[in-house]
């Protein structure tokens, strides 16, 4: 039951992202279904292996270069589905970072103080 919450907060994250970030949009709360798995099956699969090709980039700016991974990731996502547009590099850096943060939010206010480690 909490996978299907989780899941459903961040199709909620996505939606909210697209008021706050004006070139990010989504076709409906289904689309953004999708794309919350779809975005999860991405940062499972293909950010690990980013991960470790771009490790001695990431070292070099202290960790920094993460968000670049997750922009890409973020990126990749909407070039995969219809009905779900990132104009371009740096939406999809505002756009991931935000979606972290709202979806962080989300699910800090549904469950509460539950440890999410």
């Amino acid at each position: 039951m909490t996978l299907l919450l989780t899941w459903l907060l961040n199709a909620l994250a996505l939606l909210i992202i697209t008021y706050l970030v004006p070139s990010i949009h989504i076709r409906g709360f289904g689309t953004a279904l999708i794309v919350a798995v779809v975005l999860g099956l991405i940062n499972a699969i293909v950010r690990p292996v980013l991960i470790i090709f771009t490790l001695p980039v990431t070292i070099l700016t202290l960790g920094l270069f993460i968000f670049v991974v997750n922009a890409l990731c973020f990126w990749l996502c909407s070039s995969l589905l219809k009905g779900f547009e990132v104009s371009g590099f740096w939406s999809a850096f505002f756009g991931s970072i935000l979606y972290s943060i709202v979806s962080w939010l989300l699910s800090a206010l549904v469950f509460g103080q539950r440890d999410f480690g």
